[in-house]
């Protein structure tokens, strides 16, 4: 016997931005394995008599393993059950996706990817700025902004990231985000390149706090903080109201 799997995009956290498909698989799921990022009022789609299942993965926090998450969701859908696998944001941008498929195509469990609204497009919306702009910004590019050992990826395509007509979006970049300041303007960035950092978007927590790559990073040097957040850089995210928050 075997169950059925749904991965699905939770989006950036509020749950008004869960699409009717997404609503619709929490609500008939008999088993939820959300990330840390995916709780709270999303999980009241679920039903009541569901398992709900925390296997997030946070920055300096203990975290399960990527092979027991996956062993999770194998098991569950073993015994017949429907399962959702509910991912923050859109689940193939940085998400862990492939692996976690991986595991289900070896063991034979049919899945389907219910997509969600990425934090990036979420963030770009409530500072009310575009990601591409005519004329100066015509290509926008996601990168993360840790390796799993937390550290700057060392293979980044940095004269990209440099490039002054692209927006940037770094994920999960807070603590990196000083060093990879010094590498952009190594390659020619200018330190006055408008910034904005979005922190726990689109939840009541959120904050967004609009600067230069140069300031964000002296700030994020003082203090990183704990909330999940992302960068923008590039000509998008331009300060026309000065530095400061949002």
């Amino acid at each position: 016997m075997s169950g059925f799997v749904s991965f699905v995009g939770s989006g950036p956290g509020d749950p008004e931005l869960l699409t009717l498909k997404a609503a619709d698989r929490l609500g008939r799921a008999d088993a939820v394995l959300f990330d840390d990022l995916s709780s709270g009022p999303i999980l009241s789609h679920a039903r009541d008599d569901a398992d709900l299942v925390g296997v997030g993965k946070r920055a300096g926090r203990p975290s399960p393993k990527q092979d027991h998450v996956s062993r999770l969701l194998v098991d569950y859908a073993k015994t017949g059950a429907r399962v959702v696998r509910l991912k923050s944001g859109d689940g193939g941008l940085f998400g862990r996706l492939e692996e976690e498929l991986v595991a289900l195509q070896k063991a034979g469990i049919d899945y389907e990817i219910i997509p969600g609204i990425p934090s990036a497009i979420a963030a770009a919306a409530v500072a009310g700025i575009p990601l591409t702009r005519r004329l100066t910004a015509r290509r926008v590019q996601f990168v993360t902004g840790h390796d799993v050992s937390g550290k700057l990826p060392p293979d980044l395509n940095l004269p990209a990231l440099a490039d002054p007509g692209a927006t940037s979006v770094v994920f999960m970049g807070k603590r990196t985000f000083p060093l990879l300041v010094e590498a952009l303007h190594a390659h020619g960035l200018s330190l006055d390149t408008p910034a904005l950092l979005a922190e726990a978007v689109s939840t009541p927590e959120q904050t967004l706090y609009r600067s230069t790559i140069g300031a964000l990073s002296e700030r994020l040097k003082a203090e990183v903080g704990t909330a999940a957040a992302l960068i923008l850089y590039g000509p998008l995210a331009d300060p026309e109201t000065g530095e400061g928050d949002v």
